[in-house]
């Protein structure tokens, strides 16, 4: 049978060109809601702009210390060239922030959120990742050309070097003759009889409240007054060293003081005819104190200026007795304050003090000036001045398992921190290394530079919700 021939029009017929015309439950539904969709979004974002909500456009949830500005997005992120290119930028950040310059001589400022990253929900925004930090000290280069500092450390565990304090050719500056070997004896001689000493007898953070364990007598004249560090990390001696948020009494240890930690086992007594000791205090203080009680006592007890006085008992010979008898008063006190003096400068303060005399007197140059200079104590109250710690947060270990050395040393020279060894054994990487980012001892802006901020916004503003007004007609409770 012969095959009918088609042509391309034939075939051209079949088609119906007018199939889009005709009704299609399909077509339909693809017109219905490309008018709806496109409707139900312009409602969705007209809601939101209407309640003031900028949520919609959020990277993800806010720092808790930012959370009050979920919704207020315009106070970080300041609109330049257009809504949807609004940027956060450093000057929003300083609006509430001071932050000071890391140092005057640094080659760049990095900005505020190239550091402290935020829409990361819980994250800190000062933990802070060690490439920021690396980014400048992995290879160290400052606009003044050389550096005193390391100038190669990655991390905590890639080229940190040792502890300054620890390093060779640190000296301590303290003038205090202190054994710490014989300090932990045990049955030393203490004010009620044998005792053990422990580190918290003299170390203890400015918060502790419990009463130290030998103590000055209540009554005692203790002539000094306690430096306490106050604000622990923020400030030593008024000096700012971290973040108001790093602030806590427990953090540094209190300065050592005569009064707290010394007076009960170490006595100052100046004459057999006082049980009090004199104070604490300056020689000058000292000597105006033992004046004064041996006038007031002279004065009182007229009968003691003719006395006995016995000499050094030889073996074998009985005590001799010379008697002696004093003109005045006056050349009692004079010679009852040579003796006190001459137990006090030649014994007592030269256990723990270095003394010097003054250049002798031009009448007489045999002999010395009568009141020496007690050289500054200059105990160092913090030995990391470029890093902060926090004793408080390491109280799950004993003070010896990081101070080592103390059991051995005998010289007050002895440096008794601990290495940067003994952090890493605990501080580093890993899911058992506790927390060893830079962050967590260094802090990067000069906190001592620091100038308060006075921000403008009030509540109104930071809620971003119309201030609740109480009218005339409102109740007031009265609390009953």
């Amino acid at each position: 049978m012969a095959r009918v021939k088609r042509t391309t029009k034939t075939v051209a017929q079949r088609i119906d060109l007018h199939y889009f015309k005709r009704p299609h439950p399909f077509r339909r539904w693809l017109f219905i809601l490309s008018l709806l969709l496109p409707v139900l979004a312009v409602i969705w974002l007209a809601s939101y702009g209407l309640a003031r909500d900028n949520h919609v456009y959020s990277s993800g949830r806010m720092a808790p210390a930012h959370a009050v500005l979920t919704q207020k997005c315009g106070a970080c992120h300041v609109s330049r060239a257009g809504f949807f290119s609004a940027k956060s930028n450093d000057q929003a950040c300083l609006t509430c922030h001071d932050g000071p310059i890391h140092h005057a001589n640094q080659l760049f400022t990095p900005e505020c959120s190239s550091c402290h990253v935020e829409h990361r929900g819980l994250a800190r925004l000062a933990a802070t990742a060690d490439e920021s930090c690396a980014q400048c000290h992995a290879r160290l280069r400052t606009s003044g050309g050389a550096t005193s500092y390391a100038r190669n450390i990655w991390s905590f565990g890639a080229g940190h070097p040792e502890f300054a304090p620890l390093r060779p050719g640190f000296t301590d500056p303290a003038t205090i003759k202190l054994n710490h070997a014989v300090h932990m004896k045990g049955k030393l001689l203490g004010p009620n009889g044998p005792v053990q000493l422990v580190c918290e007898d003299c170390h203890r953070a400015n918060a502790a409240s419990q009463a130290w364990r030998f103590p000055i007598a209540p009554g005692s004249p203790s002539g000094e007054t306690p430096q306490a560090i106050g604000g622990a990390a923020v400030s030593v001696r008024g000096e700012k060293l971290g973040p108001p948020s790093r602030a806590s009494m427990r953090a540094y240890m209190g300065p050592i003081t005569y009064a707290n930690q010394c007076a009960g086992c170490h006595p100052m007594p100046f004459d057999k005819r006082f049980t009090e000791s004199v104070p604490h205090d300056t020689p000058e203080r000292v000597h105006a104190f033992v004046m004064k009680k041996l006038q007031d006592y002279i004065a009182a007890h007229p009968h003691e200026l003719s006395e006995t006085v016995s000499t050094v008992m030889l073996p074998g010979k009985p005590l001799p007795v010379s008697p002696r008898v004093y003109r005045s008063p006056k050349e009692w006190v004079e010679a009852k304050v040579a003796e006190a003096e001459l137990l006090l400068w030649g014994k007592t303060c030269r256990q723990c003090h270095a003394l010097d005399y003054p250049a002798a007197s031009s009448t007489n140059a045999a002999q010395p000036a009568s009141l020496p200079v007690v050289a500054k104590s200059n105990i160092a109250l913090l030995w990391f001045q470029h890093a902060v710690f926090d004793h408080d947060q390491h109280r799950l270990v004993s003070c010896e398992s990081c101070h080592t050395r103390t059991r051995m040393s005998q010289e007050n020279s002895d440096v008794l921190l601990p290495s940067v060894q003994t952090c890493q054994q605990c501080h580093h990487s890993g899911a058992d290394g506790a927390e060893s980012r830079c962050f967590e001892c260094h802090v990067y802006h000069d906190w001592k530079t620091e100038k308060d901020v006075i921000n403008q916004l009030s509540l109104t503003d930071l809620l971003n919700r119309p201030a609740r007004t109480r009218t005339a007609t409102t109740p007031i409770s009265s609390g009953k």
